[in-house]
C-alpha cells in the first residue's frame, strides 16, 4: 500500500509540476488540478511542497532548461527594476522568481515593509501607477494587503503581473526565517543580484 501511495504521490507531483511550469499555476492550485486530471478522489493526500518543488526542477531540467533560464533572467531583471523604484519600502522578492523556478508564465511576488502600510499605495498613486488592490493570506495566515500591477517585460515580449504584499516594518525579521527546506523564502535586491551571478550548478548547490 505504501508503494502505491508513493506512486500516486509522485504521479500527482509530476502532473502538478507540468502545470506550474507550462501554465504558471501556484503550487496549491496545481496540486488540486492534478487530482482532477488524474481522476483521483478529492480527499487524496497531496504531495508536499518540497516534493513538488523537486518535480518542478526536474521538469525544467528535462524539458526547457535553456528557455527557462532566459525567462528567469528576464523576470529577475523586471523584479530588480521595481525593487529599485520601491526601495523606500524595503522590497523583498519571493516566489518562483526568487527560488529560480519561474517561467514566462510566472508572476512576480514581492513583500514591502512599511512604517505606514498605506504609504506604498500612496506612492503608486503619486506616480500614477495603475494597480488593483486586494487581500491575501500572509506567511502566518493573517490577511495582508496586496497591490497588483501590470508591467511590460520587453525581453519576453509580454506583460507581467507584479504582486506587492504590504507588511508592517516589524514583520521584516520574521520574513527572513528559513523555510521547512532550510532556504531563505525571500531576499532583497542585493541578495537577488548575488543570486543572479551564480551559475546554475552553484544555484542548485546553494539554494537561497
Amino acid at each position: 500500500m505504501d508503494a502505491y501511495r508513493d506512486s500516486i504521490n509522485n504521479e500527482m507531483a509530476a502532473v502538478a509540476a507540468r502545470l506550474v511550469v507550462e501554465e504558471g499555476l501556484e503550487y496549491a492550485a496545481a496540486k488540486r488540478r492534478a487530482v482532477k486530471q488524474l481522476g483521483l478522489n478529492a480527499r487524496t493526500a497531496l504531495p508536499d511542497n518540497p516534493t513538488l518543488d523537486a518535480a518542478v526542477r526536474e521538469y525544467i531540467a528535462v524539458f526547457c532548461p535553456e528557455t527557462q533560464a532566459a525567462d528567469l533572467q528576464a523576470l529577475r531583471d523586471v523584479a530588480l527594476l521595481w525593487m529599485g523604484r520601491l526601495a523606500a519600502f524595503r522590497p523583498h522578492l519571493g516566489g518562483a522568481v526568487w527560488h529560480g523556478t519561474a517561467t514566462r508564465h510566472s508572476d512576480i511576488y514581492m513583500q514591502l515593509f512599511c512604517d505606514d502600510p498605506k504609504s506604498a499605495e500612496l506612492a503608486l498613486l503619486d506616480h500614477r501607477v495603475e494597480y488593483h488592490p486586494g487581500t491575501v493570506n500572509g506567511w502566518r495566515g493573517e490577511p495582508v494587503q496586496a497591490l497588483t500591477l501590470r508591467t511590460r517585460c520587453d525581453a519576453l515580449g509580454q506583460w507581467v503581473l507584479v504582486h506587492l504584499m504590504v507588511h508592517d516594518l516589524d514583520d521584516l525579521r520574521g520574513a527572513l526565517k528559513p523555510d521547512a527546506q532550510g532556504r531563505k523564502p525571500r531576499g532583497d535586491a542585493q541578495a537577488l543580484r548575488m543570486l543572479m551571478t551564480q551559475t546554475p550548478t552553484e544555484t542548485q548547490e546553494h539554494l537561497p
